[in-house]
């Protein structure tokens, strides 16, 4: 009788095993993948959808696991955010680090643009915002004015590089970010140059968006810098093409006709002294620190060369600059660019 019950045990003992082994294989089965890969869960996602994003971004074997890990957490809502499945991982690790919110941020790539509005496109592809929703906080006067911007010095957050983030951040936490890296780039040495220069830091970023909107030949960004900083000490109009382009707003303009030079913007520097407002473009830290580390020469005048290489003819005396400017003029006839 005894050798019977033993039996019994022992053949329960197995099946339970074999329940519980069979249970956690299921529970705890692991993505079939080589390498790290990512789900992506924005607020248009409910728990089926997301079932799903898992099933193909892991190559899934069974579901079982998330589905009671789910259960087990109250994980009836999907959070938000960018995780990461890693080779090896299972899917209850995986399903509970999700229910947790613990996400892997991005390194997000700040660009150098023309305008504030193809900032907004670009990063909106990069984040779970749309370009409307990162508009209307830049917009936002109030909220803007608190951080020390105004509607024209908006350009003046933003600072090409690259910056850890979450995929789901807010486009309020994201300004807000901006704006603490841009401080941090504005460190004491740089602070220190654009008092010397008797520059705000908004005046030498607009001056490094009218040099970057002139030239991205790198090696004549401080030559052009220092030329501008000398029209501005002898109270000379800026005269720079690209203002004038940026107050018509059509950037398919490639040769500015008289008639537009006399267009009416507190934008155009042809018609107004001074720096513009602010920025007519995203400047990148190459040009700020052009602008930071000018080259003190005694230029006047430039003129992009005839040879349509990219780089320009500088003078100090007008007569030069007037026959530099016909043998441009002369190039652009002969392509036939009119505008």
């Amino acid at each position: 009788m005894k050798k019977v019950v033993y039996s019994i045990c022992a053949v329960v003992a197995v099946l339970i095993l074999f329940a519980a082994y069979s249970a956690y294989s299921l529970f705890s089965s692991p993505f079939n993948i080589s390498e790290k890969t990512y789900v992506y869960i924005d607020n248009d996602d409910d728990m089926d959808s997301v079932r799903s994003k898992i099933e193909t971004a892991g190559n899934a074997s069974n579901m079982f696991g998330f589905t009671l890990t789910a259960k087990l957490k109250g994980f009836d809502t999907p959070k938000t955010g960018r995780f990461a499945i890693t080779p090896g991982e299972d899917m209850f690790t995986f399903t509970r680090h999700m229910a947790n919110g613990m996400q892997e941020p991005i390194r997000l790539t700040v660009p150098e643009v023309r305008t504030v509005e193809d900032m907004e496109e670009r990063l909106s592809r990069l984040l779970m915002m749309s370009s409307d929703e990162l508009a209307e906080v830049l917009n936002d006067t109030v909220f803007m004015k608190e951080l020390g911007y105004t509607k024209e010095n908006i350009p003046c957050v933003f600072i090409p590089n690259t910056y850890e983030v979450y995929w789901n951040i807010t486009p309020q936490k994201l300004v807000e970010k901006l704006h603490k890296e841009k401080e941090r780039f504005w460190n004491d040495e740089r602070r220190a140059k654009a008092k010397d220069i008797g520059f705000t830091i908004e005046e030498v970023t607009t001056l490094a968006s009218i040099v970057e909107s002139e030239t991205s030949y790198n090696p004549e960004k401080a030559t052009i810098a220092g030329l501008y900083i000398n029209r501005l000490k002898s109270e000379m109009p800026l005269q720079s093409d690209p203002t004038v382009i940026f107050a018509i707003h059509d950037f398919n303009i490639h040769r500015v006709t008289l008639e537009q030079l006399k267009y009416e913007s507190p934008y155009n520097t042809y018609v107004n002294l001074g720096l513009p407002p602010g920025p007519i473009r995203i400047p990148s830290i190459r040009g700020i620190d052009a602008v930071l580390n000018y080259d003190h020469n005694n230029y006047l005048y430039m003129c992009a060369k005839e040879d349509f290489s990219g780089s320009h003819n500088f003078t100090n005396n007008y007569n030069e600059h007037l026959a530099n400017a016909r043998k441009y003029q002369k190039a652009l006839n002969e392509r036939n660019i009119m505008k």
